[in-house]
């Protein structure tokens, strides 16, 4: 799960050109959105992108986006249940 956590945390910085950060900077339990990492619509659509592309998860309603990408362990322990690749 640990390596997971890390791969998942450099598609974030790589998809969003996060070129500023590390992956050591994102806060494993951190909002995604808002205060936390700050990310906004735009790049929900990049973390959907991730998911399809990277584990072959797509998600099936707005709903779940927002349970998913609460977090970056959040993701994690979604792929990780629903990951076909």
């Amino acid at each position: 799960m640990e390596q997971l956590v890390e791969d998942i945390k450099l598609q974030i910085i790589d998809a969003l050109n996060l070129e500023d950060m590390t992956p050591d900077q994102i806060d494993n339990d951190a909002p995604l959105f808002g205060e936390g990492l700050g990310l906004d619509s735009i790049d929900a659509l990049e973390l959907i992108v991730i998911l399809d592309k990277c584990y072959g998860i797509k998600l099936k309603s707005p709903a779940e986006g927002k349970e998913v990408f609460k977090s970056v362990n959040c993701i994690a322990e979604y792929v990780q249940q629903h990951r076909t690749k």
